[in-house]
């Protein structure tokens, strides 16, 4: 009987503070890629980043959520230091890579969250993605296009939008996983 996830109980968004819960899959600085298993309901290396590549910031995905690919929806983290693997991350919403990845000829959409941790210093007073160093996104979307490139896959951003469109598709992906789960 395989193991019942325990971010299958957590939502989306935390009902009392109303942050964005955030599962940490990949840390800062990382090369490794990590994965959440849900039939072994445990993290494992999901691949490696070239040489000289690594993870800008904290990845991981928002629980009880899917997005276009059919995984939980993926999110980039701004915090101060690196997390690990499997941490729980209460965050803000600051903005959407919205995208599209091919893979073997089939496209589907790929979006990316950006928040930034409620605990930060150094960006605690980020609300929008427009207020982030414009050159930096466009580093990150650069990022997300050759991370994918490395695995055979096309990443091709659609559109940079703000915190308020991050949280519709965050509602959309609550609604799908939801259906999904009879």
């Amino acid at each position: 009987m395989p193991l019942k996830p325990p971010f299958a109980r957590l939502p989306a968004f935390d009902p009392e503070s109303g942050d964005l819960n955030v599962i940490v899959d990949t840390p800062k600085g990382s090369r490794n890629k990590f994965e959440f298993d849900e039939e072994r309901g445990l993290f494992k290396l999901g691949g490696v980043l070239p040489a000289g590549a690594v993870f800008p910031y904290d990845f991981g995905f928002v629980p009880a959520t899917l997005g276009g690919d059919g995984d939980p929806i993926d999110v980039l983290i701004l915090m101060d230091e690196p997390a690990f693997v499997g941490c729980l991350v209460e965050s803000r919403l600051i903005g959407v890579i919205e995208a599209e990845q091919t893979e073997e000829g089939d496209t589907v959409r790929n979006d990316r969250l950006i928040a930034v941790s409620t605990r930060s210093r150094n960006h605690k007073d980020i609300r929008e993605v427009a207020q982030f160093n414009q050159n930096l996104l466009a580093e990150i979307q650069h990022f997300f296009v050759s991370y994918n490139d490395s695995k055979g896959k096309r990443f091709e951003p659609l559109g940079l939008y703000g915190a308020e469109r991050a949280g519709q598709l965050v509602e959309e992906g609550g609604a799908r996983y939801r259906a999904s789960r009879g």
